[in-house]
């Protein structure tokens, strides 16, 4: 692969973290952008700890979702856009806007860019909840022909804030995207190595923060896979104008998740329940991700890497334990 000079957007988050580390690896230039300059050197930190090959191809532009100021100059010279910057909010907030309004507007915004500025592609991070929610329990599986039932049960700010993200950026590439090409990335619930944030479900585990499991199943892709992917569709053929879902498998019932942080990290899971709640689990959402398989020659590890990747970054890190 030729190298590129890559955009990453919202270089703070998990998923993007990930795929500078690797970018970089992989002989590219990569710029990112931060709301604020304040940001930088924390942000570098991390990553240089994550083990920042080459921190001199590493370049920090100031720009925010919902201002205009700075966009054109994070395009400037770039070949491809990674946008990933959005807000991850999932659950009851009090003001729905404050969440699909970054992301609906900050997607238009940085597509409007990297029009302007000549960008060849832009791969934008989507995900799962722009596909599955809204929909009552069956055995159907959910692929990238699936969108989210804005009105359906249970969609929540999140789950609709990057349900009309995609659609907005759809709508703009036919619309007045020229011959700028747009892939979104769809996926499901992503753990691994921590470099920022926090796996919520882990942590919460090892914390002791769970008196027993609910009855609930999660479907799981490790961050490492999600940010080789985004590399892999800045170049591949076949994947203008495609949407591609992100997952390694089936989901698991987290007294799975449970038993499998009880095995592989003996006593510093002594936290992690051994029972479940009363309750029907219901059914698993399936899906496939055949077509991230074939288009990308994508090939996920097992979920239980992602797993134990998350626990083992935590406690090193001191974010768990005793």
């Amino acid at each position: 692969m030729s190298q590129q000079h890559v955009l990453v957007t919202g270089g703070s988050g998990f998923i993007a973290g990930h795929s500078i580390l690797q970018l970089i690896e992989q002989g590219h230039q990569v710029r990112t952008t931060v709301r604020s300059a304040a940001r930088e050197s924390a942000v570098r930190a991390v990553l240089e700890d994550a083990g920042l090959a080459h921190p001199e191809a590493l370049e920090f532009v100031t720009a925010d979702l919902l201002d205009d100021d700075g966009w054109p100059a994070a395009v400037d010279g770039v070949d491809v856009v990674l946008h990933m910057a959005s807000p991850v909010l999932p659950g009851h907030v009090e003001n729905e806007d404050d969440v699909i309004r970054p992301a609906v507007d900050g997607a238009l915004r940085v597509l409007r860019a990297a029009r302007d500025a000549g960008v060849k592609r832009v791969v934008l991070t989507s995900a799962f909840h722009a596909v599955s929610w809204g929909y009552p329990p069956s055995d159907h599986v959910f692929t990238e022909d699936d969108w989210t039932i804005l009105d359906g049960p249970d969609v929540d700010a999140y789950g609709k804030s990057k349900t009309l993200a995609e659609r907005a950026a759809w709508e703009f590439i036919t619309a007045e995207g020229g011959p700028m090409e747009l892939t979104t990335l769809l996926p499901v619930a992503v753990m691994g190595a921590e470099i920022s944030g926090a796996n919520q479900i882990v942590q919460r585990m090892l914390a002791g923060e769970l008196p027993a499991f609910p009855p609930l199943w999660i479907p799981v892709v490790d961050v490492r896979d999600v940010a080789a992917a985004h590399v892999l569709a800045m170049t591949a053929t076949g994947v203008a104008g495609e949407r591609l879902l992100l997952s390694d498998g089936p989901a698991l019932p987290l007294a799975e998740i449970g038993a499998l942080l009880r095995e592989r990290l003996g006593a510093a899971a002594a936290g992690v329940p051994t029972h479940s709640m009363p309750g029907d689990p219901g059914r698993p959402k399936l899906t496939s991700n055949q077509k991230a398989r074939r288009v990308l020659g994508w090939e996920p590890r097992p979920a239980a890497d992602a797993i134990v990747a998350a626990a083992g970054s935590m406690i090193a890190k001191h974010l768990v334990g005793n």
